[in-house]
């Protein structure tokens, strides 16, 4: 069989009933920004949660959202689609990825003072086993390790439909604004 005969006919991989489309609307994020910052961490999750603010433009073209909102833990949830699928059938890596960076950064935010918020400095996943659109309702656990004036750190997990450990991760947060103080 020669590598031509082996290879499936391209045609066919771009047939019309082949085509997929998802459109995704989100709010400007500024506007939502800047009231935020008038909250403190917890109560901003709360109101994502509540959908009193919007959620972070990723959040929507992903497709996750906040289910739990506890001090110093987040639980955010995705049913996953094909979208989010590599080549080889399995949920991108790169979902986990967003799922947890996402997760463990709020985490870190129900711990914060208005005017206080942090950003990522390093983000390390360990993958134990694949996802796919078949996982079942996938569960991303963000909790605060230690909450640092400079630095602060937190680990993440996420899990399949049926409770099962997916990802595992830690992530190191740099802390940005200082705290309102007090009138």
């Amino acid at each position: 069989m020669t590598a031509s005969a082996a290879r499936t006919d391209v045609t066919d991989l771009f047939a019309p009933t082949l085509r997929r489309e998802r459109v995704v609307d989100w709010q400007s994020p500024g506007p939502a920004a800047r009231a935020a910052i008038a909250l403190s961490g917890m109560e901003a999750m709360c109101a994502i949660r509540d959908a009193v603010l919007p959620p972070p433009p990723m959040a929507k073209l992903i497709g996750f959202r906040m289910a739990t909102v506890e001090a110093g833990r987040i639980v955010m949830e995705l049913d996953a689609d094909e979208s989010l699928e590599n080549t080889i059938g399995l949920l991108h890596g790169a979902t986990a990825a967003a799922l947890l960076e996402t997760a463990m950064g709020c985490a870190i935010s129900t711990m914060l003072p208005a005017g206080q918020t942090s950003v990522t400095l390093d983000l390390k996943l360990t993958y134990l086993r694949p996802l796919s659109v078949k996982s079942g309702t996938i569960q991303a656990e963000g909790k605060l390790v230690k909450l640092g004036r400079q630095t602060s750190y937190s680990e993440g997990f996420v899990r399949d439909g049926a409770g099962n450990l997916a990802v595992h991760a830690t992530a190191t947060f740099s802390m940005l604004g200082a705290p309102e103080k007090a009138k």
